[in-house]
């Protein structure tokens, strides 16, 4: 595996947005390591770009090698712009994640589509002289998570369409009353990190998916256990085979982004609310990447 210059890094199509692992998939050819600095800063690591079932992929591991980044200390907005930087369009995000409904169980894969965000952190590319305002009703891509969710179906794996992920701020995992309220609003599932990543992706035009692992019940279940990060560990191997089976299985069958019938590409339409004549030269090419199309 070798760097590879700014000047001179590979493109990519699917971008993955994972752990440690997920670009060791069986397959995967033509692997090289894309390091460079976005305007927005460091990313969490090095991009590992690759070909797999003929799509050019790229992978992000978003907590570093070894896990070294709490979920409210990661550099989502480097994380994302730096997928556009490469050219990607898609992006899947795999998540752990922890059940809040009896019916999800421990090891089962749920494809959420809404999300309750409760965290405080950077999620959004503009200010500093521009604003914009976008649509968050339907925050997944309904292609991208489709065919996500038939792969794994016709894995005859354990899978769930839709759902509301509430987003925590972590790192601690939630006490027994917050997990019941979060329950009775009618939450699915339990994370740290998928809200925001939805909220940028949306921002940059990007088709966005979230793949959640369940690893656990949270704390509310009255017969399993509380969650420990053992029991997340020992579920996080089998979970992330089964990931990994779905998006190999997805990737040979998704179709091009031009034949796609979503408007992730274009939901920035009309969203930027400030003048252009308004926007400093440096706002313009800070968010070059984002807004070229629109603002010259």
């Amino acid at each position: 595996m070798k760097a590879v210059k700014k000047e001179s890094f590979p493109r990519a199509e699917i971008g993955i947005l994972g752990g440690t692992g997920f670009y060791e998939i069986e397959g995967i050819r033509s692997i090289e390591e894309v390091k460079f600095e976005t305007r927005f800063g460091k990313t969490s690591d090095a991009f590992i770009t690759g070909s797999l079932e003929g799509r050019r992929v790229a992978f992000l591991n978003r907590h570093g090698r070894g896990h070294k980044i709490l979920p409210s200390k990661i550099n989502y907005r480097a994380n994302i712009y730096g997928f556009k930087m490469l050219g990607v369009e898609r992006i899947i995000s795999v998540n752990s994640v922890g059940s809040l409904k009896e019916q999800i169980k421990p090891r089962d894969i749920v494809f959420s589509d809404q999300f309750f965000d409760r965290t405080h952190r950077e999620n959004s590319f503009f200010g500093e002289g521009i604003a914009a305002h976008v649509s968050l009703a339907h925050p997944v891509c309904p292609d991208l998570s489709a065919v996500l969710f038939k792969s794994g179906e016709e894995l005859k794996l354990r899978v769930h369409q839709g759902g509301t992920y509430i987003c925590i701020e972590g790192p601690a995992f939630s006490c027994k009353a917050e997990s019941n309220i979060y329950r009775s609003w009618g939450c699915s599932v339990i994370g740290m990190t998928s809200a925001t990543e939805a909220k940028l992706c949306r921002e940059a035009e990007l088709c966005y998916a979230t793949m959640n692992l369940v690893c656990d019940y949270d704390v509310w279940h009255e017969v399993e256990e509380p969650v420990t990060i053992e029991m997340i560990l020992e579920s996080m191997e089998q979970n992330t085979q089964n990931a990994k089976a779905i998006i190999k299985k997805a990737l040979s069958s998704l179709p091009s982004q031009k034949e796609s019938r979503c408007d992730c590409g274009q939901t920035l339409k009309n969203c930027i609310v400030t003048q252009p004549d308004s926007i400093a030269e440096k706002s313009k090419e800070k968010l070059r990447f984002i807004i070229g199309k629109y603002i010259k």
